[in-house]
């Protein structure tokens, strides 16, 4: 925003001069020209002649989320022209035809017959209902497009001033991602994550394909910020643009002024919806709700939690897959044809997994091509063996109590294989330009290989055609059909950067969000599965939190710097991490402390169980600790680090559990690699309280302050 453009916008509102701090409350401000919503908790303005959001105030703590008037922002539209992409519709540029308060709650803002910056005022109609109850407030808008345009992408809800409580109060933006939550600060600093060729101000987004929540988050308080969308319809962004700019960039550093060079300093905050609204159209924007809490990112996850009860729907789940036991994953074969496991092989490494208590073995690379190779094909390798072959050493080992589970990859196809050639090149994924989309594959084995000389490119397939769908479950019947006990669905979570599909010839009317097609072809595995056994396992590679109602058992990665939401979000979930080190135990106990599923993975999964036994003795004390102690460490309600504080000489790591009958469990682990660190534990209104470790089963009681070996863990229980 230039300083014209500046000055014609403090024209539309009352231009109140505020501090960062918000010291005086926003009562004091509120005008004429202003509409007001506001309830205990908040306070949310509009300007009744343009409809943009001029303040918005926390009232208990009197922060002030939007500050200042003369910033406001309303919405903005993208509606590209037959030769010029970048058209724009401004919010800061219109009129609104009409902002009603219609109830003593609700405000109804309404903008018609919108002026394009380049394409003159186009026919269309954008209708947005705010309803502020029990201090949430929710924005639902309508986009009706008479207009001979498309129009991609529309900015609402759009904050002008988005400002952290205090001058020198840290403001983070929070997000899910891969069954953690992940954070990135926008104030005092602000890091562009954007090429910075391609943007005119430092710019921040998240994106709704990985969570469909945001917080901003300060020390002690937040605001929660969600796409309430079940059904995942199409992509938003979270975004975060600083303007006018960085005071310098190699530190970040937003500047502390409220001007900087005679403009403005403000942080925008908008939810983009990329609906891709047709001509002659009208589209439902998904709800956007806000709500303040107190506390850090438990809080917020809070809010989430309670709407997650109303569309959820708890998942089939095998019974095995819910008690505490342990995998073995194995590659037999990579991209490279190294045939390293043939079929009549694998009976070996069930014998290991039925001698040492391994549950489940998941089995990498079986199908053609190997892991990779052949995608999205789910046929048996010659240079394995036969289908026969593979079919009884899967009855073998099953035989023996250990579960086998396949694993597969349908979205992807690899462009060498006959089976792209001669067919599946038609469900690709395109681009706008009517190209396909492409990744360029993995590195396996091979110097060759590893340099990204030969890896085999893949395309990305279009799940939201029918007829993919189709075609990927009759490849996915071939699993059951083998007679195993589950699959896992490798890179569940993405489609390697691609969003949507613009082909408009694979039987629906496009654009096709690809995560919104996840869930029917999802609906379509699992049918096909009902019809042979309806406990067979479906698990994922970090399936986002709405895939976790077809893909129960997630596999993850963690490291000590993970913050476990998903584990926060259902405490019973069977959640899966693989552990790779040859003496684990830093593994292993984040596995203890945050209810994991172990997946041993010797040699990067291309060994054999036996191949680490430091790492499989531990492992197997781990298991037995959570088996005995199953009503505090297994069943209970993980509560993270809420409700108890550990103080200790040394680093270290602790998380609580809940029990159904109000007990709780404190489960603490020494970071240190050679000192034995003392820890005390403060457990408000505590009962008896006894211990035990994985190394000592038998409980004993506790009687002061607690010594922890290095690289160990101590369980604290309240009887």
């Amino acid at each position: 925003m230039d300083r014209r453009e500046f000055s014609k916008l403090a024209g539309l509102t009352a231009m109140v001069a505020l501090t960062r701090g918000g010291e005086l409350k926003a009562q004091q401000f509120a005008s004429e020209h202003e509409v007001v919503l506001e309830d205990e908790q908040l306070l949310v303005a509009f300007d009744q002649g343009s409809g943009a959001l001029t303040r918005m105030e926390r009232k208990a703590t009197q922060w002030m989320i939007e500050r200042r008037p003369a910033l406001a922002a309303s919405f903005r539209l993208l509606a590209p022209l037959p030769k010029r992409h970048d058209n724009f519709v401004l919010g800061h540029k219109q009129r609104a035809a009409s902002v009603t308060k219609i109830s003593a709650n609700q405000v109804r803002l309404r903008w018609e017959n919108l002026v394009s910056e380049h394409g003159g005022v186009l026919p269309i109609t954008f209708t947005a209902t705010v309803t502020l109850k029990d201090g949430a407030v929710t924005f639902e808008s309508e986009l009706d497009n008479r207009s001979s345009l498309s129009v991609d992408s529309v900015d609402y809800p759009y904050f002008g001033d988005l400002c952290s409580p205090n001058a020198d109060t840290v403001m983070q933006a929070e997000h899910m991602a891969d069954g953690a939550i992940w954070a990135g600060e926008i104030y005092p600093h602000f890091a562009n994550e954007q090429g910075y060729w391609g943007v005119k101000y430092p710019l921040k987004r998240i994106r709704s394909c990985e969570s469909q929540l945001c917080l901003l988050q300060t020390p002690d308080q937040g605001v929660y910020v969600g796409m309430h969308d079940p059904e995942v319809r199409y992509y938003l962004e979270f975004t975060f643009e600083q303007r006018p700019g960085l005071t310098d960039w190699v530190n970040a550093d937003v500047p502390q002024e409220d001007e900087i060079s005679g403009l403005p300093v403000h942080l925008q905050f908008r939810c983009c919806h990329f609906i891709f609204a047709h001509p002659k159209s009208t589209v439902n924007l998904a709800p956007i709700v806000m709500r303040s809490y107190t506390g850090d990112w438990h809080a917020g996850i809070d809010v989430y939690k309670e709407w997650r009860k109303t569309w959820f729907v708890a998942p089939k789940l095998a019974d095995w897959s819910r008690d505490v036991h342990s995998w073995l994953q194995i590659q037999i074969d990579g991209s490279e044809q190294d045939f390293t496991i043939p079929y009549r092989e694998i009976v070996k490494y069930g014998e290991d997994c039925a001698q040492n208590g391994v549950a489940a073995i998941q089995l990498v690379g079986w199908s053609m091509g190997g892991q990779d190779g052949g995608d999205p094909s789910l046929e048996t390798d010659p240079g394995l063996g036969t289908w026969q072959e593979l079919h009884d050493a899967i009855a073998q080992v099953q035989a023996k109590g250990v579960k086998m589970i396949l694993f597969g990859k349908p979205t992807f196809a690899v462009l060498s294989s006959d089976l792209y050639k001669k067919e599946l090149y038609k469900y690709a994924a395109t681009d706008p330009y009517g190209d396909n989309y492409e990744h360029d594959g993995f590195g396996y084995n091979t110097t060759t290989s590893l340099a990204n000389i030969n890896c085999r490119r893949r395309a990305i397939m279009d799940v939201c055609s029918p007829a993919y769908r189709d075609i990927a479950t009759r490849e996915f019947q071939k699993i059951v059909a083998l007679g195993a006990d589950g699959w896992l669905f490798d890179e569940v979570l993405e489609h390697n950067g691609v969003l949507y599909s613009f082909s408009e010839d694979h039987g629906y009317k496009g654009p096709g969000y690809l995560f919104g097609g996840d869930m029917p072809l999802a609906r379509q595995f699992r049918a096909a599965a009902d019809k042979v056994s309806p406990d067979f396992l479906f698990s994922g590679e970090g399936p986002q939190d709405w895939m976790m109602q077809y893909y129960p058992l997630g596999y993850y990665r963690i490291g000590a710097g993970t913050r476990h939401v998903s584990r926060y979000i259902d405490s019973q979930a069977p959640l899966m991490t693989a552990i790779r080190g040859f003496n684990a135990r830093e593994e292993l106990n984040l596995v203890l402390l945050y209810r994991y599923i172990i997946s041993y993975e010797p040699y990067n999964f291309k060994g054999r169980l036996t191949d680490f036994p430091l790492t499989l003795a531990y492992g197997k004390k781990i298991d037995a600790l959570r088996r005995k102690y199953r009503e505090w460490l297994w069943d209970a309600e993980f509560r993270d680090t809420m409700g108890a504080e550990v103080s200790a000489d040394g680093s270290h790591r602790y998380s609580v559990y809940r029990t159904a009958a109000g007990k709780r469990a404190v489960v603490i682990v020494s970071w240190e690699k050679k000192n034995t660190i003392t820890a005390t534990l403060n457990l408000p209104n505590a009962g008896r309280l006894v211990m035990a470790t994985p190394e000592e089963l038998d409980s004993r009681a506790v009687t002061g302050a607690l010594q922890i070996p290095p690289r160990s863990a101590v369980v604290v229980m309240e009887e």
